[in-house]
């Protein structure tokens, strides 16, 4: 499905501070952690975080390294041009990038851990240069299995296009989660080095990836 600029799916929107609206949502899932791993899915209260809704979305996790999304705010319909609700995660993704992308998902669920990821879209006529950045927080379900994950999407960009828009891999770092009580840093993690996901092979890219702990 496409969209013309024209559509409200698709209208220009002002650069957004992307930093600050990952950073906040990253202190609000910090500070649900009272002392555990993570937060529990239920302690979520969109009220709390009207600000950053627009870019913000659950993932509930259907198989190792595979998320579908449970809630997705406005920004990823647009950058879909549709409904993204029901949707795996890797539909954001190009066909070479699902791979890496599966294997950090995995880590966030498994490790658990906190994931940041560098995003670059395609482009080609109607499709301008778009950025993007997304960050993965894990959550536990009603079951006690950590199995959700609060996530945020954010982009740098004038217009986002026509849609589909869909991302190549740019770069990643993961941090691996400490119990609040070890004082894990606050922040986000170290970022790892950029990379060109057309340059290099999948092996290559693999071995860029960097798992951060808080001692770091």
């Amino acid at each position: 499905m496409t969209r013309d600029d024209d559509t409200p799916w698709n209208s220009p929107r002002p650069a957004e501070p992307t930093d600050r609206v990952l950073a906040d949502l990253h202190r609000y899932w910090e500070g649900l952690r009272c002392g555990r791993v993570v937060p529990a899915r239920a302690d979520i209260d969109p009220r709390r975080i009207e600000e950053q809704l627009e870019f913000a979305f659950v993932l509930e996790r259907i198989a190792p390294g595979i998320a579908r999304f449970r809630i997705a705010g406005q920004h990823l319909t647009r950058l879909m041009g549709m409904e993204v609700r029901g949707m795996p995660l890797s539909s954001l993704v190009t066909p070479p990038t699902r791979d890496l992308l599966a294997q950090v998902t995995e880590r966030v669920f498994a490790t658990p851990a906190v994931a940041e990821i560098e995003l670059r879209a395609q482009t080609g006529l109607g499709r301008p240069a778009l950025t993007g950045r997304m960050l993965l927080l894990p959550m536990s379900s009603g079951s006690g299995m950590i199995d959700r994950a609060l996530g945020g999407l954010v982009t740098d960009g004038r217009q986002i296009g026509l849609t589909p828009r869909r991302f190549g891999w740019a770069g990643s770092s993961v941090t691996r989660i400490a119990a609040a009580s070890e004082n894990l840093a606050q922040g986000f993690a170290e970022p790892a080095a950029l990379f060109e996901a057309q340059d290099e092979t999948p092996e290559m890219r693999r071995a860029k990836f960097r798992i951060v702990t808080s001692g770091e």
